[in-house]
């Protein structure tokens, strides 16, 4: 009898996560409301989105970090040692960083539907061209010398949709689902999002993590073991490192090794 009513109640109000897709799909409407726009861009133009999301999130925060910026150098000029002015400017420093975050946080929110558009385009390019091929700049020439899916040409960097992840040779072929961007929006929001095996983890957090990455504080991407994060690391590194993101896992080196302190100062760091 309860178990009927428990049922009845579930098909009048919903279970809980009814109500939370409810409110995720708007999201999946946006997000590809956007992709649908960026077919008829170039590479290039598809590149230089995230040089606009910087931008973006670089003037709305300017005000704030300039002041972060001014405090900081006060703290280190203070010639008295006075203790009691150096905590006041730490608690000032303090007090605008969570300012700082929130603006992040509110430019994030705003830019969403759009940046997982551009990954989910840039993972859609990847399929169905052997090669794309944008200006090369200094980043694609530092690639170019140990990574064999970037060549130079002439003035040009060519990036193919072949590369190495976990000792062998992938054709990058996926491009994100709704229920994977469905997964990326409850990751960005800093939930929990079970999948099911063969849904797409992997490729799921190339959203949430391109997303934050923009802001340049660093994203940390949680495997349950190291040959997981080196093989996720390895498998979608060419996605962001095509938007200029550096990537690595700390997993390949040894502890308190400067390659492994590097992997940690990298845009987006596996592990």
């Amino acid at each position: 009898m309860l178990g009927l009513l428990g049922k009845g109640i579930k098909k009048i109000f919903g279970t809980k996560s009814d109500k939370d897709l409810k409110l995720l799909y708007p999201y999946v409407d946006k997000i590809n409301s956007e992709f649908d726009k960026l077919s008829s861009i170039s590479d290039q133009e598809l590149r230089d989105k995230t040089v606009s999301f910087k931008e973006k999130i670089s003037a709305n925060t300017k005000k704030v970090s300039d002041q972060i910026k001014s405090l900081k150098e006060d703290y280190i000029n203070e010639k008295e040692q006075n203790i009691e002015l150096k905590e006041e400017i730490l608690d000032k420093i303090d007090k605008l960083s969570v300012e700082e975050k929130e603006i992040i946080e509110n430019t994030l929110n705003e830019i969403l539907p759009e940046a997982f558009a551009v990954v989910k385009e840039t993972a859609r390019r990847f399929s169905v061209n052997k090669k794309i091929t944008v200006k090369a700049e200094d980043f694609d020439y530092n690639l170019a010398s140990t990574k064999d899916n970037v060549k130079i040409e002439g003035k040009n960097a060519v990036w193919i949709n072949k590369w190495s992840a976990a000792g062998a040779e992938i054709e990058w072929n996926m491009i994100h689902y709704d229920v994977q961007l469905i997964g990326g929006v409850v990751l960005h929001q800093g939930k929990i999002s079970e999948m099911a095996t063969g849904e797409g983890k992997t490729l799921v957090a190339t959203l949430p993590a391109y997303l934050n990455a923009l802001s340049d504080k660093g994203v940390h991407i949680v495997t349950v073991n190291d040959y997981l994060a080196k093989r996720d690391a390895e498998w979608n590194a060419p996605i962001f490192e095509f938007h200029r993101l550096t990537v690595d896992c700390i997993d390949k080196y040894s502890p308190n090794s400067q390659e492994r302190i590097d992997a940690y100062n990298c845009n987006i760091t596996y592990g």
